[in-house]
């Protein structure tokens, strides 16, 4: 399936809600989703009463458009966490969350998840002092994310050494070395993301 390129702010107003896919635009109020909370299209503003498979599948649209991940990504990523011992919905947002790309993301080395698949595809990032360009990898415990010396002059990150940034408890961040760590794998209550994974299980388990 090809990426989605239409406008990112119609996903946002298709799931009812904010999915931070255009960094600081999101929290303003040029946010479509500020000005227009319904659905796009001809019929977006009518109610429709969704039936638990609706549902089931809005929430999985939502967590992919989330973390910018295509469905045969999404379908990998959850037999993944299946396969785990443990709670198998848990185990899909700890593998989510510990891309690559969302690391940088939650970091603060990028604006968005967008950004941050972007800026990892171009090179910008090692990863325990190794040149790293796949966003999807892998991160575990003790993992250093770092922005390339060479990344690190340009005005992008030069503006973040100047920032202050909070992060998750399970990473710490210094942002004057533009690098950050993760310190253990996140727990269910240390991800924010407004997702109901339970309702993802069950309509990957029909």
């Amino acid at each position: 399936m090809a990426r989605y390129t239409d406008a990112n702010c119609k996903l946002c107003r298709r799931e009812g809600q904010k999915l931070f896919l255009k960094g600081e635009r999101c929290y303003s109020s040029k946010c479509a989703l500020e000005r227009r909370n319904y659905a796009p299209g001809q019929h977006g503003q009518s109610r429709k009463k969704q039936s638990d498979y609706g549902n089931q599948l809005r929430e999985k649209q939502k967590t992919k458009r989330f973390y910018g991940l295509q469905e045969t990504q999404f379908r990998n990523l959850f037999d993944k966490a299946a396969k785990k011992s443990g709670i198998t919905g848990e185990n899909l947002l700890i593998l989510l969350e510990t891309r690559l790309d969302n690391v940088v993301f939650r970091l603060g080395l990028a604006s968005s998840r967008k950004e941050a698949r972007q800026l990892v595809t171009h090179g910008h990032f090692t990863v325990n002092g190794k040149k790293a360009t796949i966003p999807s990898m892998e991160l575990k415990a003790g993992d250093v994310v770092k922005v390339k010396d060479k990344s690190a002059s340009s005005p992008k990150f030069k503006e973040i050494k100047d920032m202050i940034i909070t992060v998750p408890a399970w990473m710490s961040v210094d942002t004057e070395k533009l690098e950050g760590k993760v310190l253990a794998l996140p727990t269910r209550d240390q991800i924010d993301t407004p997702v109901a994974e339970h309702l993802i299980v069950e309509l990957y388990s029909k």
